[in-house]
Protein backbone atom coordinates (compact mmCIF):
# COMPACT_ATOMS: atom_id res chain seq x y z
CA UNK A 1 0.00 0.00 0.00
CA UNK A 2 2.68 2.35 0.81
CA UNK A 3 4.27 1.84 -2.76
CA UNK A 4 1.48 2.22 -4.01
CA UNK A 5 0.60 5.60 -2.56
CA UNK A 6 4.43 6.73 -3.46
CA UNK A 7 4.07 6.03 -7.24
CA UNK A 8 0.56 7.64 -7.33
CA UNK A 9 2.25 10.45 -5.25
CA UNK A 10 4.93 10.51 -8.32
CA UNK A 11 2.44 10.38 -10.80
CA UNK A 12 0.77 13.71 -9.60
CA UNK A 13 3.86 15.13 -9.38
CA UNK A 14 4.53 14.44 -12.59
CA UNK A 15 1.41 15.58 -14.52
CA UNK A 16 1.49 18.81 -12.36
CA UNK A 17 4.71 20.26 -12.39
CA UNK A 18 4.70 21.40 -15.88
CA UNK A 19 8.25 21.09 -15.87
CA UNK A 20 9.90 19.14 -18.81
CA UNK A 21 12.59 16.99 -18.37
CA UNK A 22 13.50 18.16 -21.52
CA UNK A 23 16.52 16.38 -23.39
CA UNK A 24 15.34 14.54 -25.86
CA UNK A 25 16.57 10.57 -26.88
CA UNK A 26 19.69 9.79 -28.88
CA UNK A 27 17.50 7.94 -31.29
CA UNK A 28 15.10 11.34 -31.41
CA UNK A 29 17.42 13.48 -31.68
CA UNK A 30 18.72 11.61 -34.99
CA UNK A 31 15.69 13.07 -36.51
CA UNK A 32 17.34 16.41 -36.43
CA UNK A 33 18.91 17.88 -39.90
CA UNK A 34 17.40 14.34 -41.54
CA UNK A 35 13.48 13.70 -41.29
CA UNK A 36 13.72 17.04 -39.53
CA UNK A 37 15.45 20.01 -39.84
CA UNK A 38 17.65 20.95 -37.17
CA UNK A 39 14.91 23.36 -35.45
CA UNK A 40 12.40 20.54 -35.35
CA UNK A 41 10.14 20.73 -38.15
CA UNK A 42 9.54 18.35 -40.54
CA UNK A 43 11.49 18.61 -44.09
CA UNK A 44 8.74 16.77 -45.92
CA UNK A 45 6.08 18.55 -47.83
CA UNK A 46 2.34 17.87 -47.11
CA UNK A 47 0.63 15.43 -49.13
CA UNK A 48 -1.35 17.68 -51.71
CA UNK A 49 1.75 19.87 -52.15
CA UNK A 50 0.22 22.70 -50.83
CA UNK A 51 3.47 22.90 -48.19
CA UNK A 52 6.43 22.53 -49.71
CA UNK A 53 9.44 20.39 -48.84
CA UNK A 54 11.86 22.65 -46.66
CA UNK A 55 14.93 22.90 -48.93
CA UNK A 56 17.21 25.26 -46.39
CA UNK A 57 15.12 28.87 -46.99
CA UNK A 58 15.53 32.05 -48.54
CA UNK A 59 19.46 32.62 -48.20
CA UNK A 60 19.95 34.96 -51.62
CA UNK A 61 18.54 38.48 -51.27
CA UNK A 62 16.59 39.29 -54.62
CA UNK A 63 17.76 41.20 -57.40
CA UNK A 64 15.39 44.36 -56.29
CA UNK A 65 17.03 44.90 -52.77
CA UNK A 66 19.97 47.15 -53.02
CA UNK A 67 22.76 45.71 -50.77
CA UNK A 68 23.14 47.05 -47.05
CA UNK A 69 19.66 48.32 -47.25
CA UNK A 70 17.34 48.34 -43.89
CA UNK A 71 14.23 48.23 -45.87
CA UNK A 72 14.18 44.97 -47.49
CA UNK A 73 12.37 44.77 -50.82
CA UNK A 74 9.65 41.81 -51.42
CA UNK A 75 11.09 38.61 -53.18
CA UNK A 76 7.28 37.61 -54.03
CA UNK A 77 5.92 40.72 -55.33
CA UNK A 78 5.15 39.32 -58.61
CA UNK A 79 3.17 36.60 -57.41
CA UNK A 80 -1.18 36.90 -57.21
CA UNK A 81 -3.01 35.47 -54.81
CA UNK A 82 -4.19 31.27 -55.30
CA UNK A 83 -7.46 31.87 -54.22
CA UNK A 84 -9.24 33.97 -51.61
CA UNK A 85 -11.29 33.32 -48.14
CA UNK A 86 -14.09 35.39 -46.83
CA UNK A 87 -17.22 36.04 -45.31
CA UNK A 88 -18.97 33.72 -47.84
CA UNK A 89 -16.05 31.03 -48.02
CA UNK A 90 -15.22 30.85 -44.26
CA UNK A 91 -16.74 27.83 -43.82
CA UNK A 92 -14.96 26.19 -46.14
CA UNK A 93 -11.79 26.48 -44.84
CA UNK A 94 -12.94 26.87 -41.15
CA UNK A 95 -10.72 24.10 -40.01
CA UNK A 96 -7.83 25.93 -41.13
CA UNK A 97 -8.69 28.87 -39.32
CA UNK A 98 -8.14 30.47 -35.92
CA UNK A 99 -11.46 31.45 -34.27
CA UNK A 100 -9.93 35.33 -34.57
CA UNK A 101 -9.92 35.17 -38.11
CA UNK A 102 -13.09 32.86 -38.50
CA UNK A 103 -14.93 36.41 -36.33
CA UNK A 104 -13.39 39.39 -38.39
CA UNK A 105 -14.18 36.92 -41.27
CA UNK A 106 -17.50 36.94 -40.08
CA UNK A 107 -17.59 40.42 -38.40
CA UNK A 108 -16.38 42.69 -40.84
CA UNK A 109 -17.56 42.12 -44.38
CA UNK A 110 -14.61 44.16 -46.31
CA UNK A 111 -12.03 42.00 -44.26
CA UNK A 112 -10.68 39.05 -46.46
CA UNK A 113 -7.78 36.73 -46.54
CA UNK A 114 -5.78 36.51 -49.93
CA UNK A 115 -3.99 33.23 -49.76
CA UNK A 116 -0.56 32.96 -51.77
CA UNK A 117 1.70 29.77 -52.24
CA UNK A 118 3.41 29.22 -49.17
CA UNK A 119 7.22 29.13 -49.40
CA UNK A 120 9.22 27.71 -46.51
CA UNK A 121 11.74 30.82 -46.17
CA UNK A 122 13.17 30.91 -42.67
CA UNK A 123 16.66 29.70 -42.28
CA UNK A 124 19.29 30.21 -40.23
CA UNK A 125 23.21 31.35 -39.54
CA UNK A 126 24.91 28.01 -39.40
CA UNK A 127 25.85 27.84 -35.45
CA UNK A 128 22.23 28.17 -34.56
CA UNK A 129 21.09 24.68 -36.24
CA UNK A 130 24.72 23.21 -35.46
CA UNK A 131 23.97 24.27 -31.46
CA UNK A 132 20.27 23.33 -31.52
CA UNK A 133 21.30 19.64 -32.85
CA UNK A 134 24.27 19.44 -30.01
CA UNK A 135 22.04 20.49 -27.12
CA UNK A 136 18.61 18.34 -28.28
CA UNK A 137 19.78 16.13 -25.59
CA UNK A 138 20.78 18.19 -22.66
CA UNK A 139 18.68 21.12 -22.49
CA UNK A 140 15.69 20.72 -19.68
CA UNK A 141 13.31 23.04 -17.95
CA UNK A 142 13.33 23.10 -14.25
CA UNK A 143 11.11 25.36 -11.81
CA UNK A 144 7.54 23.84 -13.28
CA UNK A 145 8.67 24.97 -16.53
CA UNK A 146 9.48 28.32 -15.52
CA UNK A 147 13.52 28.17 -15.80
CA UNK A 148 15.60 27.43 -18.58
CA UNK A 149 18.51 24.97 -17.69
CA UNK A 150 21.40 24.00 -20.04
CA UNK A 151 20.90 25.72 -23.29
CA UNK A 152 23.05 28.65 -25.10
CA UNK A 153 22.64 30.09 -28.61
CA UNK A 154 20.61 27.33 -28.99
CA UNK A 155 16.52 25.85 -29.99
CA UNK A 156 16.08 24.69 -26.24
CA UNK A 157 13.40 22.07 -27.47
CA UNK A 158 13.56 21.46 -31.14
CA UNK A 159 11.45 18.28 -30.34
CA UNK A 160 9.34 19.70 -27.32
CA UNK A 161 7.32 17.17 -24.82
CA UNK A 162 5.04 20.05 -23.33
CA UNK A 163 3.39 23.18 -24.00
CA UNK A 164 6.23 24.84 -21.72
CA UNK A 165 9.14 23.90 -23.46
CA UNK A 166 7.17 24.71 -26.91
CA UNK A 167 6.64 27.95 -25.72
CA UNK A 168 10.29 28.55 -24.53
CA UNK A 169 11.34 28.11 -28.26
CA UNK A 170 8.99 31.45 -29.25
CA UNK A 171 10.16 33.48 -26.26
CA UNK A 172 13.93 32.85 -27.37
CA UNK A 173 13.63 32.92 -30.97
CA UNK A 174 16.37 33.82 -33.15
CA UNK A 175 16.34 37.61 -34.28
CA UNK A 176 19.75 37.78 -34.56
CA UNK A 177 21.79 38.76 -31.72
CA UNK A 178 21.77 42.78 -31.47
CA UNK A 179 19.42 45.13 -33.89
CA UNK A 180 18.07 48.70 -33.74
CA UNK A 181 14.71 50.02 -35.26
CA UNK A 182 12.62 52.61 -34.66
CA UNK A 183 8.69 51.39 -34.68
CA UNK A 184 5.41 53.16 -34.31
CA UNK A 185 2.35 51.89 -32.22
CA UNK A 186 -0.79 52.87 -33.50
CA UNK A 187 -4.37 51.94 -32.08
CA UNK A 188 -7.38 52.20 -34.67
CA UNK A 189 -10.57 53.31 -32.63
CA UNK A 190 -14.02 52.18 -33.10
CA UNK A 191 -14.83 54.82 -35.09
CA UNK A 192 -11.79 53.54 -37.88
CA UNK A 193 -9.36 56.54 -36.31
CA UNK A 194 -5.33 55.78 -36.02
CA UNK A 195 -3.40 57.02 -33.38
CA UNK A 196 -0.02 56.61 -33.39
CA UNK A 197 0.62 56.31 -29.81
CA UNK A 198 4.24 55.77 -29.76
CA UNK A 199 7.51 56.33 -31.91
CA UNK A 200 10.07 55.03 -30.10
CA UNK A 201 14.33 54.79 -30.84
CA UNK A 202 14.74 50.94 -29.87
CA UNK A 203 17.59 48.52 -29.02
CA UNK A 204 17.15 44.93 -28.76
CA UNK A 205 19.94 42.33 -27.58
CA UNK A 206 19.89 39.11 -27.19
CA UNK A 207 22.82 37.68 -25.05
CA UNK A 208 21.63 34.13 -24.97
CA UNK A 209 22.09 34.00 -29.07
CA UNK A 210 25.13 35.76 -28.99
CA UNK A 211 28.57 32.81 -30.03
CA UNK A 212 30.97 35.06 -28.65
CA UNK A 213 29.60 33.89 -24.82
CA UNK A 214 29.65 30.31 -23.53
CA UNK A 215 26.66 31.58 -21.44
CA UNK A 216 24.27 33.92 -20.35
CA UNK A 217 21.51 34.48 -17.70
CA UNK A 218 19.63 36.86 -19.62
CA UNK A 219 18.23 35.38 -23.28
CA UNK A 220 16.84 39.42 -23.64
CA UNK A 221 17.41 43.08 -23.38
CA UNK A 222 15.46 45.99 -24.57
CA UNK A 223 16.33 49.61 -24.52
CA UNK A 224 14.14 52.56 -25.75
CA UNK A 225 13.40 56.16 -25.42
CA UNK A 226 10.28 57.33 -27.01
CA UNK A 227 10.84 60.14 -29.99
CA UNK A 228 6.69 60.89 -30.32
CA UNK A 229 4.67 61.50 -29.58
CA UNK A 230 5.80 65.17 -28.31
CA UNK A 231 4.16 64.55 -24.70
CA UNK A 232 6.04 61.06 -24.64
CA UNK A 233 9.42 62.52 -25.52
CA UNK A 234 12.67 61.60 -23.66
CA UNK A 235 10.87 58.66 -21.91
CA UNK A 236 13.12 55.74 -21.34
CA UNK A 237 12.66 52.10 -20.29
CA UNK A 238 14.99 49.28 -19.62
CA UNK A 239 13.74 45.32 -19.55
CA UNK A 240 15.73 42.48 -18.78
CA UNK A 241 14.46 38.99 -19.18
CA UNK A 242 16.00 36.30 -17.92
CA UNK A 243 16.09 32.75 -18.01
CA UNK A 244 15.04 31.69 -14.85
CA UNK A 245 11.98 33.17 -14.55
CA UNK A 246 11.26 31.24 -11.16
CA UNK A 247 13.94 32.56 -9.45
CA UNK A 248 14.84 36.40 -10.89
CA UNK A 249 12.40 37.36 -12.86
CA UNK A 250 11.60 40.61 -15.35
CA UNK A 251 13.73 43.27 -14.34
CA UNK A 252 12.30 46.81 -15.53
CA UNK A 253 13.65 50.56 -15.46
CA UNK A 254 11.70 53.25 -16.51
CA UNK A 255 13.31 57.21 -16.85
CA UNK A 256 10.54 60.21 -16.82
CA UNK A 257 11.81 63.60 -18.21
CA UNK A 258 9.55 65.42 -15.64
CA UNK A 259 10.32 63.89 -13.10
CA UNK A 260 14.46 62.94 -14.06
CA UNK A 261 15.12 60.03 -12.19
CA UNK A 262 15.23 56.13 -12.83
CA UNK A 263 12.48 54.14 -10.95
CA UNK A 264 11.99 50.86 -11.07
CA UNK A 265 9.45 49.32 -13.20
CA UNK A 266 7.52 46.23 -11.49
CA UNK A 267 4.29 46.58 -13.49
CA UNK A 268 5.77 46.25 -16.71
CA UNK A 269 4.98 42.57 -16.50
CA UNK A 270 1.60 40.30 -17.13
CA UNK A 271 -1.61 41.77 -17.76
CA UNK A 272 -0.51 45.57 -16.91
CA UNK A 273 -1.98 47.38 -19.65
CA UNK A 274 0.43 48.15 -21.83
CA UNK A 275 0.75 52.22 -22.11
CA UNK A 276 2.39 52.32 -25.33
CA UNK A 277 -1.41 50.99 -27.00
CA UNK A 278 -3.32 53.16 -25.04
CA UNK A 279 -4.09 50.05 -22.77
CA UNK A 280 -5.58 47.79 -25.85
CA UNK A 281 -2.99 45.03 -24.92
CA UNK A 282 -1.14 43.70 -22.05
CA UNK A 283 2.46 43.78 -21.23
CA UNK A 284 3.07 40.21 -21.81
CA UNK A 285 1.01 40.37 -25.13
CA UNK A 286 4.15 41.98 -26.44
CA UNK A 287 4.83 40.24 -29.69
CA UNK A 288 2.11 37.15 -28.83
CA UNK A 289 3.70 36.29 -25.65
CA UNK A 290 6.72 37.50 -23.67
CA UNK A 291 7.67 37.09 -19.82
CA UNK A 292 7.15 34.40 -17.19
CA UNK A 293 4.45 31.47 -17.84
CA UNK A 294 3.88 31.09 -13.75
CA UNK A 295 -0.09 31.99 -14.13
CA UNK A 296 -1.04 29.77 -16.72
CA UNK A 297 -1.11 25.99 -17.64
CA UNK A 298 0.76 25.45 -21.09
CA UNK A 299 -0.73 22.41 -22.88
CA UNK A 300 0.94 21.32 -25.96
CA UNK A 301 -2.28 20.12 -27.85
CA UNK A 302 -0.45 19.55 -31.08
CA UNK A 303 0.16 19.94 -35.00
CA UNK A 304 -2.16 21.16 -37.92
CA UNK A 305 -1.85 23.04 -41.11
CA UNK A 306 -3.31 26.58 -40.90
CA UNK A 307 -3.51 29.46 -42.62
CA UNK A 308 -1.08 32.49 -41.18
CA UNK A 309 0.44 35.68 -42.06
CA UNK A 310 3.88 34.79 -43.55
CA UNK A 311 6.54 36.26 -46.01
CA UNK A 312 4.66 40.10 -44.59
CA UNK A 313 7.16 42.47 -46.70
CA UNK A 314 4.63 44.33 -48.39
CA UNK A 315 3.23 45.31 -44.52
CA UNK A 316 6.69 45.38 -42.92
CA UNK A 317 8.66 47.04 -44.99
CA UNK A 318 6.81 48.86 -47.98
CA UNK A 319 3.49 50.00 -46.28
CA UNK A 320 2.02 53.70 -45.67
CA UNK A 321 0.06 54.31 -42.47
CA UNK A 322 -2.83 56.22 -44.37
CA UNK A 323 -3.21 53.32 -46.75
CA UNK A 324 -2.88 50.20 -44.47
CA UNK A 325 -4.59 51.65 -41.32
CA UNK A 326 -8.27 50.99 -42.86
CA UNK A 327 -11.38 51.23 -40.49
CA UNK A 328 -12.54 47.88 -38.53
CA UNK A 329 -9.09 45.88 -39.50
CA UNK A 330 -5.47 46.30 -41.22
CA UNK A 331 -6.28 46.66 -44.88
CA UNK A 332 -5.82 43.08 -47.30
CA UNK A 333 -4.06 44.73 -49.73
CA UNK A 334 -1.46 44.48 -47.51
CA UNK A 335 -1.34 41.07 -45.34
CA UNK A 336 0.07 38.09 -47.35
CA UNK A 337 -1.52 34.83 -45.88
CA UNK A 338 -0.08 31.25 -46.45
CA UNK A 339 -0.66 27.39 -45.55
CA UNK A 340 1.93 26.16 -42.98
CA UNK A 341 1.87 23.38 -39.95
CA UNK A 342 1.89 25.66 -36.91
CA UNK A 343 2.16 23.28 -33.36
CA UNK A 344 -0.71 24.79 -30.90
CA UNK A 345 -0.47 25.52 -27.17
CA UNK A 346 -3.68 25.82 -25.15
CA UNK A 347 -2.54 28.18 -22.12
CA UNK A 348 -5.40 27.96 -19.23
CA UNK A 349 -5.27 29.87 -16.31
CA UNK A 350 -3.90 28.04 -12.91
CA UNK A 351 -6.35 28.23 -9.84
CA UNK A 352 -6.10 31.00 -7.62
CA UNK A 353 -3.82 33.37 -10.25
CA UNK A 354 -4.83 35.64 -11.21
CA UNK A 355 -5.00 37.54 -15.11
CA UNK A 356 -7.52 39.23 -17.69
CA UNK A 357 -7.66 36.34 -20.17
CA UNK A 358 -8.71 32.69 -18.75
CA UNK A 359 -7.41 30.62 -21.59
CA UNK A 360 -5.32 31.98 -24.52
CA UNK A 361 -4.42 29.50 -27.78
CA UNK A 362 -1.16 30.21 -29.41
CA UNK A 363 0.01 29.07 -33.27
CA UNK A 364 3.85 28.34 -33.37
CA UNK A 365 5.50 28.54 -37.16
CA UNK A 366 7.51 24.85 -37.54
CA UNK A 367 9.87 26.46 -39.16
CA UNK A 368 10.67 29.10 -36.93
CA UNK A 369 8.71 28.84 -33.26
CA UNK A 370 7.35 32.10 -33.62
CA UNK A 371 3.82 32.88 -32.31
CA UNK A 372 2.37 33.82 -35.73
CA UNK A 373 -1.09 33.78 -34.37
CA UNK A 374 -3.00 33.94 -31.13
CA UNK A 375 -6.25 33.78 -29.33
CA UNK A 376 -7.26 35.20 -26.00
CA UNK A 377 -10.59 34.63 -23.94
CA UNK A 378 -12.03 36.23 -20.99
CA UNK A 379 -13.26 34.65 -17.81
CA UNK A 380 -16.68 33.66 -19.18
CA UNK A 381 -14.98 32.14 -22.31
CA UNK A 382 -15.88 34.17 -25.11
CA UNK A 383 -13.21 35.08 -27.33
CA UNK A 384 -11.84 38.58 -26.16
CA UNK A 385 -8.77 39.21 -28.58
CA UNK A 386 -6.85 37.71 -31.65
CA UNK A 387 -3.78 38.31 -32.86
CA UNK A 388 -1.48 38.09 -35.63
CA UNK A 389 2.49 38.48 -36.05
CA UNK A 390 3.80 39.74 -39.32
CA UNK A 391 6.64 37.48 -39.80
CA UNK A 392 9.45 38.61 -42.92
CA UNK A 393 13.06 36.84 -43.22
CA UNK A 394 15.98 39.07 -43.52
CA UNK A 395 17.58 37.04 -46.30
CA UNK A 396 20.70 39.63 -45.91
CA UNK A 397 21.35 38.68 -42.68
CA UNK A 398 20.06 35.73 -42.36
CA UNK A 399 17.49 35.99 -39.79
CA UNK A 400 14.04 35.81 -39.41
CA UNK A 401 12.31 39.17 -38.17
CA UNK A 402 9.45 39.06 -36.16
CA UNK A 403 8.52 41.77 -34.33
CA UNK A 404 5.22 43.81 -36.43
CA UNK A 405 2.51 42.25 -35.17
CA UNK A 406 -1.57 43.29 -34.30
CA UNK A 407 -4.65 42.84 -31.77
CA UNK A 408 -7.89 42.75 -32.51
CA UNK A 409 -10.22 43.64 -29.40
CA UNK A 410 -13.70 42.10 -30.13
CA UNK A 411 -15.25 44.26 -27.23
CA UNK A 412 -14.19 47.59 -27.89
CA UNK A 413 -13.97 47.31 -31.60
CA UNK A 414 -10.48 48.64 -31.44
CA UNK A 415 -7.02 47.09 -33.08
CA UNK A 416 -3.51 47.74 -32.83
CA UNK A 417 -0.54 47.76 -34.86
CA UNK A 418 3.06 47.36 -32.87
CA UNK A 419 6.57 47.67 -34.23
CA UNK A 420 5.60 49.30 -37.38
CA UNK A 421 8.78 49.99 -39.00
CA UNK A 422 7.89 50.71 -42.65
CA UNK A 423 8.01 54.60 -42.56
CA UNK A 424 10.94 54.63 -39.96
CA UNK A 425 13.58 53.12 -41.61
CA UNK A 426 13.29 49.40 -41.22
CA UNK A 427 15.84 47.23 -39.21
CA UNK A 428 19.57 47.36 -38.60
CA UNK A 429 21.77 45.08 -37.35
CA UNK A 430 24.50 46.51 -34.96
CA UNK A 431 27.27 45.59 -32.78
CA UNK A 432 26.83 43.99 -29.35
CA UNK A 433 27.09 47.28 -26.43
CA UNK A 434 29.08 46.14 -23.59
CA UNK A 435 26.98 44.89 -20.70
CA UNK A 436 28.07 48.39 -18.65
CA UNK A 437 25.13 49.92 -20.97
CA UNK A 438 22.84 47.44 -19.74
CA UNK A 439 22.27 49.09 -16.62
CA UNK A 440 19.67 51.33 -14.81
CA UNK A 441 22.37 54.10 -14.48
CA UNK A 442 22.85 54.17 -18.30
CA UNK A 443 18.88 55.64 -18.61
CA UNK A 444 19.61 58.00 -16.25
CA UNK A 445 22.85 58.95 -17.75
CA UNK A 446 21.05 59.36 -21.16
CA UNK A 447 18.14 60.81 -20.54
CA UNK A 448 16.73 64.49 -21.79
CA UNK A 449 14.19 66.59 -21.79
Amino acid sequence: MMVRKCLIAATLLFGCSGAAFGAVTADEAKKLGTTLTAIGAEKAGNKDGSIPEYTGGLTTAPASFKKGSPLRTDPFAAEKPEYVIDQKSVAKYADKLTDGQKTLLKKYPGFRMDVYKTHRTTAFPKYVNDNTVKQATTTKTANNGLSLVGAHAAYPFPIPKDGFEAMWNHIVRFNGVSLQHNPRSWVVNASGRPTMTYQLDELLDWPYWDPKRTSADLFFRLKDIATGPPRNVGEMLLVLDPLDMYGKGRRAWQYLPGQRRTKLAPDINYDTPNTQLNGASAYDEWCLFLGSMDRFNFKLVGKKEMYIPYNSYKLVYGSKSDQLLTPKHINPDFVRWELHRVWVVEATLQPGKRHIYSKRVFYLDEDSWTAVASDQYDARGQLYRSAFMYMVMNYDVITPYSFTHGFYDFNSNVYTLDVNIAETGGVVYKAVLPDREWGPDSLAGSGVR
